[in-house]
């Protein structure tokens, strides 16, 4: 199998550039929280609730175009077909110029209505039980995020038509750039510097969003300057066509509520985990963090694997899709390995950057045993997220969906609420249930994935010409 066909050097030439964009959001967040750190306790509560809602909203705004990039590398492998080379044909070129400008259209709807619901959950803090000073705060920088999804969500579009077309690289480098730049728009929101207004908390929030509209034009100027893929752009979002703006929809519909659902369960989780002690919440929040890094190598994976099955699907070789698979999940569950294997043997030194000041022994103890069940986690989790991928690969966004409301609200939170508080188990049932949710997830979408290579249909569903898409 060729390098450019899906064997292990194209899945991580694919996989490492987006999993490194993965972990520069992470420091990204990691830099918004320990800028709140700088003002008191106060502004970490308040930040950290606004910083959880919007990433929810966030999220699910993202899963609204995440399958794009699958719909372009379908239109370009069938392109590559077409001519027999490494490059698509006009025709190819059309539909993805059609594609970006109608995605471009529902990022912006999607946007819009994330916007509104932030604006809606900043006004409802009160009712939800939150004391007025955290409200307040968490309110003006929820307001101040709010604007930020509009170039967040036309970045991923970018973003997924790059991946899509096998050239992935170039966002990598902006977002480092942007962490520094984050930084110092942070301060000098915060402190009024250069004459800007003295925001506090709320400065994080328009921080961000001024990070947003310097990524997008970063990316973008980076786009315009590439000679393969300028010419497929277009911004004109005013003439999508209806018929390729339902098909985004129906295709990111589904996603939307499965990456929704996955960061739910989470929260609740963390929320349980809460009920059993500071300790309890401080070493799982750790251990959780820890996953979390590693989840952003097996969300680089998934995502270059279920670039190459579009593509391989519209170069009719939908047969590459178990092969690509099985290559996908033998690199993720090795690098998993290595990992565990200093969870096992070696948990202080892990726990070391988050633990490093902490002379408390039970929470050293607890994060540590913690540790053995993020091994379980992290496998689980990671494989399902392959999984996702591999199906979206193949035209199935929907079973996504359905296999993570089987596996998280039927199995996972019933799972935790029965270990936690009937058998007695606490903290440890709660990361039980976590891991029997994501563990049974990860089976339902194998045995789909399995089946559904035995049925091999388009991703698109639609034909393409001059005139448009039927």
């Amino acid at each position: 199998m060729s390098r450019s066909t899906g064997g292990y050097p194209a899945i991580v030439a694919l996989a490492a550039p987006i999993a490194g964009i993965q972990l520069a959001q992470v420091a990204l967040t990691s830099v918004d929280l320990a800028m709140l750190g700088l003002l008191g306790v106060a502004a970490v509560a308040a930040g950290g609730l606004a910083l959880l809602l919007y990433n929810q909203v966030r999220t699910m705004c993202v899963g609204m175009v995440t399958g794009v990039g699958n719909l372009v590398a379908t239109a370009a492998g069938a392109g590559e077909q077409r001519t027999g080379t490494d490059q698509p044909d006009d025709q190819a070129r059309d539909e993805i110029r059609a594609l970006v400008r109608s995605a471009l259209l529902v990022a912006t709807a999607a946007a819009a209505v994330g916007a509104a619901v932030l604006c809606g959950l900043a006004l409802a803090l009160p009712l939800l039980g939150q004391r007025p000073q955290i409200a307040a705060l968490s309110r003006g920088m929820m307001f101040a995020l709010a604007g930020g999804l509009f170039p967040m969500v036309w970045l991923n579009v970018l973003r997924q038509f790059a991946v899509g077309m096998r050239r992935p690289g170039s966002l990598l480098a902006v977002t480092l750039v942007s962490i520094a730049v984050n930084a110092a728009c942070n301060a000098a929101f915060i402190y009024g510097w250069a004459g800007l207004p003295q925001l506090g908390v709320a400065g994080v929030g328009l921080s961000t969003t001024v990070v947003q509209f310097f990524t997008l034009a970063a990316f973008a100027s980076t786009i315009r300057r590439d000679p393969h893929l300028r010419p497929m752009v277009s911004l004109a979002a005013w003439r999508a066509d209806p018929v390729i703006v339902r098909r985004i929809v129906r295709h990111g519909t589904p996603i939307c509520f499965t990456y929704g659902s996955e960061a739910a369960i989470t929260s609740i989780a963390t929320l349980l985990m809460g009920a059993f002690g500071p300790a309890m919440l401080a070493a799982s929040n750790v251990a959780n963090q820890l996953a979390y890094i590693v989840y952003q190598c097996n969300i680089g994976l998934s995502q270059g694997s279920s670039i190459l099955v579009s593509r391989a699907v519209g170069r009719s070789e939908p047969e590459l899709a178990s092969t690509i698979a099985r290559r996908a999940l033998t690199l993720s569950w090795t690098f998993m390995a290595v990992v565990s294997l200093g969870y096992v043997f070696a948990p202080l030194a892990m726990l070391w950057p988050f633990l490093h000041g902490e002379t408390d022994a039970v929470v050293l103890g607890t994060a540590s045993t913690l540790l053995l069940f993020a091994v379980a986690q992290q496998y689980s989790k990671g494989t399902q997220n392959i999984l996702v991928g591999l199906l979206r690969g193949l035209g199935d966004t929907a079973s996504g969906l359905r296999c993570t409301l089987i596996g998280y609200w039927a199995v996972g939170v019933p799972t935790m609420a029965v270990c936690a508080y009937v058998f007695g188990w606490g903290g440890w049932g709660v990361w039980t249930g976590l891991c029997m949710g994501f563990a049974s997830t990860a089976v339902l979408l194998a045995r789909r994935f399995r089946s559904r290579l035995r049925i091999p249909a388009p991703l698109s569903g639609l034909t393409f010409d001059r005139k448009g898409w039927e």
